[in-house]
């Protein structure tokens, strides 16, 4: 099982690359923003590294090696591919924008954004939103969309470790629901990046001393 390789680019085609890897070229499939990404810097001698999904079944016999930049494109694109009637050859087509704008589309049940990517109808993307919606707040962060969410998230309760903490803060330091709202939403305003409860919990108590 391939699941990742790095080398250089021999040349493009029109939905991926030929990726020279030792002295074997491997057709790499990729999804339509990367291959313009790629294709914009200019050189087929572009050094390349790709985490790899690798896609065969009895009904598509032969190999197809699908490339990701990033470790969580490909958790998404796995996570994709989980609702009914999208295939992995239809779900890297339609990543026509990065993964975060497309799952904030799906945690905002943002038909009309997901109708708007490549070969996904209204129909599909009802399905996509019944099926994922609630399962890919994680992916929201790898935009540079990542403050406007998260205080999003913030207002609406959903944000995946204010609850934890929210908890923490009234359950066992005594502080009412107002105060622990206040205090998760103040953090946040200060600093965006915090991703899990322990630095959420750093970021109160450090206004704080």
């Amino acid at each position: 099982m391939i699941g990742y390789l790095e080398g250089t680019i021999l040349h493009f085609e029109s939905d991926g690359i030929l990726l020279l890897v030792g002295n074997i070229g491997y057709e790499v499939l990729l999804n339509p923003q990367m291959v313009e990404k790629l294709m914009s810097q200019g050189s087929n001698e572009t050094s390349v590294s790709l985490y790899i999904y690798y896609h065969q079944t009895e009904r598509q016999p032969k190999p197809v090696l699908i490339g990701f930049e990033t470790r969580e494109d490909k958790e998404f694109f796995q996570t994709f591919i989980t609702v009914d009637a999208i295939g992995p050859m239809k779900a890297v087509k339609a990543m026509t924008c990065p993964v975060g704008e497309m799952a904030g589309a799906i945690e905002k049940k943002d038909v009309s954004f997901l109708t708007g990517l490549s070969g996904i109808g209204k129909r599909t993307a009802q399905k996509i939103i019944a099926t994922l919606h609630g399962k890919v707040e994680k992916f929201i962060a790898v935009t540079g969309d990542k403050t406007e969410s998260i205080q999003d998230k913030i207002h609406s309760g959903m944000h995946p470790i204010t609850q934890q903490v929210a908890d923490v803060l009234v359950e066992q330091l005594g502080h009412s629901q107002t105060s622990a709202k206040r205090m998760i939403k103040e953090a946040f305003e200060r600093n965006t990046t915090m991703s899990t409860p322990e630095e959420l919990f750093d970021e109160i108590f450090q206004e704080k001393k």
